[in-house]
């Protein structure tokens, strides 16, 4: 048990689905797993949702790990009780409150941030081996904690002391037949259009680079990637010259591919990644493919970032609809993409 990963698994919103699929998948792990999990939940999200079966076995496995998780002997002690079939915990908030499930307000909002910053500090110590993080609500934290909040990926990053989006991270999406990283996130279309720069574009590539991403198609920005001029030039302009500068600094890379094609040429095998030039280029085609079934990776962290790509589902929350299976596919892509690092080494 001892060489096995460790997992800090953040609630996200304590009043959305986080808690409820996190138990999902926790009820039924195993000591005999590959993995070993540390949930990071508030005590009083769980005890909302004591009704839930698959809450309340959770509840009888959990082993409280001591606040101070990152001390040696803590780690020492979660890897021990998860040999016995126990499920390491960490309460963030541990004071008791009352959690409405679907009802969210301002403690859920400081509730989400203390859990996840309890797995950030775990995670960038080099104590965990990842950070998988539930969803939470980028309005209700920017309303009620940090209004500069704009996200998990911004806000990791900035805590990592990572500068600027696109040349130190990027916004990654891993489905099962679509990889794709975003040029640019939640920025409305008129910006994003102004942002597709050549510096940017070989930034995004040096970065997609850095983090193993081989066989990149960068989209082309207009019809048919310009077709030649006649439907724009800022193809052959900008991201051509972008690619073939990041070409000639040894980043596997091709481009513009005309943004109507590319990402079923992705599928069938011809690019292993794609880089998509604005938010919704990209994302759209990994949800029709992959609905709630992708994992959301920050590329460019210190450490490994993933989570679900779908959102608090309020409308759900303790009623035991929300699936578990976007978060059991989500942590089995991140214990591979574990495996590939060390076997990269």
């Amino acid at each position: 048990m001892g060489d096995k990963p460790i997992l800090a698994l953040t609630q996200g919103d304590p009043a959305g689905v986080g808690p409820e699929i996190l138990a999902g998948v926790l009820a039924d792990w195993a000591s005999g797993a590959a993995w070993i999990p540390l949930l990071i939940c508030e005590g009083s999200a769980l005890e909302a949702l004591e009704a839930l079966p698959a809450v309340a076995r959770l509840r009888a496995r959990l082993h409280a790990v001591e606040a101070e998780a990152d001390r040696p002997e803590a780690l020492v002690q979660a890897r021990a009780a998860a040999a016995r079939g126990a499920v390491p915990w960490i309460d963030p908030a541990p004071r008791s409150r009352v959690v409405r499930p679907g009802r969210p307000g301002g403690e859920d909002a400081r509730g989400a941030i203390a859990a996840l910053d309890r797995g950030l500090e775990l995670a960038q110590g080099g104590h965990v081996a990842a950070l998988v993080t539930a969803p939470l609500s980028k309005r209700l934290i920017a309303e009620h904690v940090d209004p500069s909040f704009r996200g998990h990926t911004d806000y990791l990053a900035r805590r990592a002391g990572l500068r600027e989006y696109g040349s130190d991270y990027l916004m990654a999406f891993l489905g099962q037949e679509l990889q794709v990283a975003l040029l640019s996130t939640h920025i409305s279309l008129r910006e994003a259009l102004q942002r597709v720069e050549e510096s940017r574009i070989v930034e995004a590539l040096r970065c997609m680079h850095r983090s193993g991403a081989r066989r990149i198609a960068v989209a082309g920005l207009n019809p048919h990637a310009g077709e030649d001029g006649l439907l724009g030039s800022e193809d052959d302009e900008i991201v051509r010259p972008a690619v073939m500068r990041a070409v000639a600094e040894g980043v596997e890379a091709s481009g513009p591919v005309s943004p109507d094609t590319v990402f079923h040429r992705c599928r069938r095998g011809e690019f292993d990644w794609v880089l998509a030039l604005y938010h919704d280029q990209g994302l759209i085609a990994v949800k029709t493919i992959s609905f709630g079934g992708a994992t959301n990776w920050t590329m460019g962290l210190p450490y490994l970032r993933t989570s679900p790509d779908h959102g608090t589902a309020y409308e759900l929350a303790g009623r035991g609809l929300a699936s578990s299976e976007p978060m059991r596919e989500v942590i089995g892509r991140t214990l591979a993409m574990l495996t590939a690092r060390s076997q990269s080494g």
